[in-house]
């Protein structure tokens, strides 16, 4: 045998080789019952391999609990006789920290949290931010479950999803949607971008978890869209992303409130006719249209008409992201905004305020 026959034998071999490695990746999946993104098929026996969603509920479903209000002036024990249902909270960590809707807790003379093991706790109340829609409370106790979450990865429109939660005070409950649309903001402050979902999300679903097919926390279940009073049941509803919720959850923790930074004006996108008043050079930026005679634009110098191109160096391409940078600032921080007045360029410094 030649070099080359050897080389084309040993050539074919290795092919071999990797076509039935593939073969056995795809195959492993669908005779264990498992797969690479949360075990989607499971085994039912002679019923053969069939997609189910319970092992991203077994993950996540523990550590979603049930929020309950207990009268101050009722001196029963901690039973479902005495208890009044208000909605559900998601616990995050081991110290025993729990992330729920703001609306959910709000006239709670006692609030009292109640565990899928069948174990109930009064909380305190670290913090609240009527702004997101969001609270936190702490609960004292061993062994508490936590739900998985993962940051980096962003939901998607058409992912799958599960809403958890204790609608109508019927116990703990599960639906299923996708992921309709992302960044839906206006909905109640310009600080939320919602995620969408099909998911029903009824009363008492509020504060609870909006979790991916693998069991991971992406959102905090807040809102139905309403029609005529009545809320749920149009598919249409709403979550709040668990990266901003985070966020707000560790702010709360360090301070009981959320602390943002203020500049004092009103302004409204670019759009084309006014670029061409202004003698503008694109579509970028904000037009200020109003300015807080008391606030830190107004010391600044700043006036109607302004548009602002930059803050401290970073293009602004809208409203909604020099909103995000100002709220994001600490009150008593100096910045640079750079505006277009009367068709020139100038750098204005800021000290940013805080927003009441």
């Amino acid at each position: 045998m030649t070099l080359k026959d050897t080389a084309i034998y040993i050539g074919k071999a290795v092919f071999f080789g990797l076509i039935m490695a593939g073969v056995f990746l795809i195959l492993t999946p669908l005779l264990t019952g498992q797969d690479s993104n949360g075990n989607l098929f499971q085994s039912r026996g002679k019923q053969g391999i069939e997609l189910s969603f319970s092992h991203a509920v077994r993950r996540a479903a523990p550590a979603v609990v049930n929020i309950y209000s207990l009268s101050i002036d009722q001196n029963q024990p901690l039973n479902s006789g005495a208890l009044q249902g208000l909605g559900s909270g998601v616990i995050m960590s081991k110290a025993g920290y729990i992330l729920t809707n703001y609306h959910v807790i709000k006239k709670a003379d006692e609030i009292v949290v109640a565990l899928q093991d069948g174990r109930k706790f009064t909380s305190e109340v670290v913090g609240s931010d009527p702004v997101t829609d969001l609270a936190v409370l702490k609960i004292e106790g061993d062994s508490l479950p936590i739900v998985p979450i993962n940051l980096e990865i962003p939901a998607q429109v058409g992912d799958v999803v599960l809403a958890i939660g204790n609608p109508y005070n019927l116990g703990q409950t599960i639906t299923q949607g996708i992921i309709s649309a992302t960044g839906r903001n206006g909905l109640s402050s310009r600080y939320l971008d919602f995620l969408q979902t099909d998911a029903a999300i009824n009363a008492g679903n509020s504060g609870g978890a909006l979790i991916d097919t693998s069991g991971q926390l992406i959102g905090i279940n807040t809102a139905a869209f309403q029609v005529g009073g009545e809320g749920g049941g149009h598919g249409i509803n709403f979550a709040i992303p668990i990266k901003l919720a985070h966020s707000i959850m560790g702010k709360l923790i360090k301070d009981g409130r959320v602390i943002r930074g203020a500049l004092g004006i009103t302004g409204e996108p670019i759009n084309p006719v006014m670029a061409q008043i202004l003698n503008l050079p694109d579509l970028t930026g904000v037009l200020i249209t109003d300015i807080d005679r008391q606030g830190p634009a107004a010391f600044a110098k700043l006036r109607p008409s302004d548009v602002i191109t930059k803050f401290n160096d970073e293009v602004v391409p809208g409203v909604e992201m020099l909103m995000d940078r100002i709220a994001e600032t600490p009150p008593g921080t100096k910045v640079t905004m750079t505006i277009i007045r009367n068709g020139q360029y100038f750098d204005v410094p800021v000290t940013i305020g805080e927003s009441i």
